[in-house]
């Protein structure tokens, strides 16, 4: 496999894992396939144009959305047993990570790496006991017929969801303490963000130096670096189509976070001005 690190926000990055093509073509486990059965009647319902089926995917594609980024991230990376089914030299195999030179220092990488990591795995282990305990306890309802039982359904996907998180950050976290990882900076993916950092940044001239660039980042307070356009054009850079998804709803939800703190932080300064008066 191979890891990207995207940028989103001055402070903040996408983490996301590709199986290389030889990975692909291993034999799916009994839980690719379960998945794969269940992405299958799910894309099934979506077709429906009324009832049950259209209503629970409305719902059910919104919730998704409101998963956080970093989740999906970390989903995508294999768990360490799975990977070294796959490939029996990983515990001695250097991994490549992907990133824009001119958006994130090559020594702090590591840290970055670490940082996402370890950040939420505490989270996500508690939330994974949690579907999974409660899920039994709705078992009854799959009694009541034609409809599912939606909220046993929702409750072991959330918990399947945690412990995929779960398992990807420790994964994540030996590949970083085992020293593990092999950064490599990609011009086409700097040109991207060259142009995006010159445009927020009105000081910051498209063709200053990768050190530059970063040097005028770091000195600005967190905001968004890509657009929602770009994520196709991430997704056709990094030749992963898959990537197009991850990184909108990336985008979309770091916006929405400093779009809140910015009017909180207007809504106190107010508060301020007042008292002072």
């Amino acid at each position: 496999m191979r890891l990207f690190l995207i940028p989103i926000s001055t402070r903040r990055a996408l983490i996301y894992a590709r199986p290389l093509q030889k990975d692909v073509s291993k034999e799916l486990s009994l839980l690719d396939r379960a998945t794969s059965k269940a992405a299958a009647t799910w894309a099934s319902w979506e077709e429906a144009e009324a009832g049950w089926k259209k209503r629970l995917v409305t719902w059910g594609n919104g919730m998704q959305q409101r998963i956080p980024f970093e989740e999906w991230g970390l989903k995508s990376i294999p768990s360490l047993n799975a990977q070294r089914r796959i490939d029996e030299n990983h515990e001695n195999t250097k991994i490549n990570v992907l990133f824009p030179g001119n958006a994130v220092r090559l020594d702090k990488i590591p840290g970055i790496l670490h940082t996402i990591a370890t950040e939420r795995q505490e989270f996500h282990r508690k939330k994974m006991l949690w579907s999974f305990g409660l899920a039994p306890f709705t078992a009854p309802l799959g009694l009541i017929p034609v409809i599912p039982n939606i909220p046993f359904f929702y409750l072991a996907y959330r918990g399947w969801s945690h412990w995929r998180a779960l398992n990807g950050s420790r994964h994540l976290e030996f590949l970083v303490d085992k020293n593990l990882i092999n950064p490599i900076a990609i011009p086409e993916l700097e040109q991207l963000y060259a142009s995006r950092t010159s445009q927020a940044h009105n000081d910051t001239p498209a063709d200053k130096s990768p050190v530059e660039m970063v040097d005028e980042i770091e000195q600005h307070e967190d905001r968004l670096i890509l657009e929602m356009s770009d994520a196709k054009k991430l997704a056709t850079v990094m030749d992963a189509p898959e990537l197009a998804l991850e990184a909108e709803r990336a985008i979309f939800q770091v916006g929405e976070q400093l779009q809140a703190q910015r009017a909180k932080a207007q809504e106190t300064a107010s508060s301020d001005e007042k008292k002072d008066s």
